[in-house]
């Protein structure tokens, strides 16, 4: 393992703080943290491939949702896998925005040191290293390059970043920024130390104007002045070059020890505006100024949830996790020369006022990430309406995966739960009635949308039949009505609250549109054709065809907003929770064949020995909840414990999937609390077992929520009773209003199941078929 959190000077341990001195006593000791970041591995996921994901992430170094991440590349440009933690060499250190290697990079560029002769092109300049001479944080990275004896180092602000470069006695020390291929330019200008230009690389969802800007500023002055041009042609003594991939050199005469600082910032908006972010972020700071505000940026947000264990390995995957929450989706907006706030537009290409937010896959982030937000941010939640307001007005959609601007990625209409649930849960200054009109227009209008992942895809076939049928050519059909049905009723829920009781009754309605799929001979979810018969043949473990990354095993709990109704039509609790034991119970058999090959996706499920229980994707995450619907919340403690112990690690290989935009971590964050938001959208999140003695949330209103653990250990896992605020509780839920206003939920553990808690009628979470709001009724 890297160094990075095992360093003694970073990591400050308060040691076994007992309350006395008996056993008891000795039980609830925990472990505390004066700098809670440095319980953080940045490499957690990076250990991954195309065919095996354990997470596929990269070392982000950042500030919290900043415009601008950097990471190291031990690959090539253009590689979406641009750091894998197995590969030995590094090419360079680059700025990114990438979301996810499945959706790739844009305006990128990156800085690299080499010392002796002149090597330049990517795969001649890259560099020997080692984890063992790495050290990785949030806030900061360094790696030695062994083939130029220099040590690299960057630290971040939002829009801007400072590098230190400590280089060896050279007569020929060079510093290289590639500005990448698809269009870049850079200009030296030696005078004032700066290297200005810009970046066009992207993968699509850019207008035409789409640029990088970017500004460089060192400490040295250049005795060298080169750049490349297209084909890695090295123009000597040269200051600018402009064209499909073009670079900057600049080199001098370096002491043993030498430090040579560059402080960088870009804009999306003009160069004038990367210039201004620099002052503005880093101005006079000094590199180590720099790095203490990152560190803090993050102390800040990471000290909002405070746990209190013995278990210093849970500590680092809770808080390794809660920085992968705390990324995305990135802020896309900056302040002008007045503080105004403005965003290029990553739909029209114009400079308005306003923010914007991208780089997410509401596919992903509807589940966890957002409620998160709802809970610990209304106000930065709010911000985040306001950008997607925008994007409507900018594009005359929303959003639905965005990296910078709309991409043809995935499916579904999951912008509705998130704006819903941010408008039920008072998310701040968001224009409810514009995201009314716009998540409207995606369940009414079928034409003109700009890609086919936003929007609903089948839209005629749905507001028609009920269903996207199997056989009109619509892939992923039975996944698409499903997402639809749920996302009708958040757009009921939003209409409801703002006063509109008959398009609220309609989507009610609407949302029912679940029970169309249900095929009760197999007791599965399952593809329909237009004539209303089923599709045939029928295989409930095929993954694709009918559904979306995963096959209707993992699908048919898809029904967040009425599992009572999946109850009824499986024959009652029994019956249901029999279906969910035998997804657990099966082997992990599958039938790939759609695809054609094993997608990464199907092997992650069948390698953890879980059955066909495939929580590395994100259709299934909230299934082990449901056990709470069928008033067996005892196999929901047990799962959610197994997952979070065997399924996450603060490690290289520490997820079992990709982890997606901070949800496979969002999961992590929920459940280790000791509850998860099943359906965004209503005012209620559902308890499994919590994994921490104590944990208290610092909420945005001055409020403090506490959970408790007594008796709890790897053992103890099962909840044996529970009080709220000192009265006995006995739900299996626990309401939004309630965690709000603050208090305390203690649960006393054991490790027997409590076969009798949680499980009256009234104990059970929310139904849209038990509600006032019943269309039935």
């Amino acid at each position: 393992m890297s160094n990075l959190i095992l360093k003694k000077s970073w990591v400050l341990l308060i040691a076994f703080i007992f309350v006395n001195t008996n056993s008891e006593a000795q039980n609830n000791a925990y472990i505390a943290s004066k700098d809670l970041v440095d319980f953080v591995n940045p490499l957690m996921g990076t250990d991954s491939s195309f065919d095996l994901s354990n997470g596929n992430t990269y070392p982000a170094i950042a500030t919290p949702w900043g415009m601008n991440f950097w990471t190291p590349m031990t690959s090539k440009m253009g590689d979406g896998w641009t750091y894998k933690y197995r590969e030995n060499k590094i090419r360079g250190i680059k700025q990114t925005h990438q979301p996810s290697p499945w959706v790739n990079d844009y305006a990128a560029f990156s800085f690299m040191a080499v010392t002796g002769d002149l090597k330049f092109q990517e795969d001649e300049r890259e560099s020997w290293f080692s984890h063992k001479a790495e050290t990785v944080t949030p806030y900061h990275y360094s790696v030695y390059l062994a083939d130029y004896d220099v040590v690299a180092e960057v630290t971040p602000t939002e829009r801007a970043a400072s590098f230190k470069f400590t280089f060896p006695e050279s007569e020929k020390s060079y510093i290289i920024l590639d500005a990448f291929n698809k269009g870049s330019m850079v200009k030296i200008i030696p005078e004032e130390r700066k290297i200005i230009g810009y970046a066009r690389n992207n993968n699509g969802g850019v207008p035409e104007n789409f640029h990088n800007y970017f500004v460089a500023e060192f400490d040295k002055d250049f005795e060298i002045n080169h750049t490349w041009k297209d084909g890695w042609q090295l123009v000597e003594n040269t200051t600018k070059s402009e064209g499909e991939h073009v670079g900057a050199i600049v080199g001098f005469k370096t002491k043993k020890g030498e430090v040579v600082h560059v402080k960088v910032a870009s804009s999306f908006i003009s160069p004038d505006q990367a210039r201004l972010n620099l002052f503005r972020e880093i101005g006079p700071d000094s590199f180590e100024d720099t790095k203490e505000k990152a560190k803090q940026a993050w102390e800040t947000e990471l000290n909002k949830i405070q746990i209190a264990d013995d278990n210093i390995d849970n500590l680092r995957t809770f808080y390794s996790s809660l920085y992968r929450v705390l990324l995305f989706p990135r802020k896309f907006y900056e302040f002008d020369a007045d503080d105004n706030i403005m965003h290029y537009s990553p739909y029209n290409g114009k400079v308005l006022p306003g923010y914007m937010f991208t780089d997410n896959g509401f596919w992903d982030t509807f589940r966890a990430v957002f409620p998160f937000f709802n809970m610990m941010y209304p106000e930065l939640n709010g911000k985040i309406m306001q950008g997607l307001a925008n994007t409507y007005k900018e594009s005359g959609w929303l959003p639905e995966w965005a990296s910078p601007g709309h991409r043809d990625v995935m499916i579904g209409s999951n912008s509705a739960p998130i704006i819903a649930d941010a408008y039920l849960k008072g998310a701040k200054d968001m224009d409810a009635d514009i995201l009314l009109e716009a998540v409207l227009k995606n369940a009414t209008v079928a034409e003109g949308r700009p890609v086919n992942s936003v929007g609903r895809a089948g839209l005629t076939y749905y507001n028609k039949l009920g269903y996207v049928p199997y056989d009109v050519g619509i892939n992923e059909n039975a996944a698409r009505t499903l997402e639809y049905a749920y996302a009708d009723f958040t757009i009921a829920q939003m209409a409801q609250k703002m006063g509109q009781p008959k398009l609220a009754k309609k989507y009610f309605k609407q949302s029912m549109n679940y029970k169309h799929l249900f095929d009760p001979s197999t007791m599965w979810m399952r593809g329909k054709n237009e004539d209303g018969s089923f599709q045939s043949p029928f295989n409930p473990l095929k993954w694709g065809d009918a559904f979306t990354e995963g096959n209707s095993l993992h699908y048919t709990w898809s029904v967040f907003h009425d599992i009572n109704g999946l109850i009824g039509l499986m024959g009652g609790k029994e019956q249901f929770a029999g279906k969910l034991d035998e997804v657990f119970e099966m082997p992990p058999k599958f039938d790939d064949s759609y695809y054609g090959f094993t997608i990464h996706e199907i092997r992650e499920m069948q390698i953890v020995n879980m059955g066909n229980y495939a929580h590395g994707n994100q259709p299934i995450q909230h299934m082990i909840y449901l056990y709470n619907y069928a008033s067996q919340p005892y196999k929901a403690q047990e799962k959610v414990r197994d997952v979070m112990a065997k399924l996450y690690f603060a490690t290289p290989d520490g997820y079992c999937g990709d982890e997606d935009n901070g949800q496979t971590s969002a999961w992590y964050v929920f459940s280790a609390l000791g509850f998860y938001p099943v359906t965004p959208g209503v005012d209620e999140y559902v308890i499994g077992s919590p994994l921490f003695k104590k944990a208290t949330l610092h909420l945005e209103n001055g409020n403090t929520f506490e959970i408790t653990s007594k008796n709890n250990s790897e053992s103890n896992v099962y909840i044996q009773s529970a009080e709220l605020n000192g009265k006995p509780y006995n739900n299996t839920f626990l309401k939004f209003d309630t965690l709000q206003k603050g208090g305390n939920l203690e649960f006393n553990m054991g490790n027997v199941p409590n076969k009798t808690w949680g499980t009256a009628k009234e104990s059970v979470p929310y139904s849209l078929s038990t509600s006032k709001n019943n269309p039935k009724k």
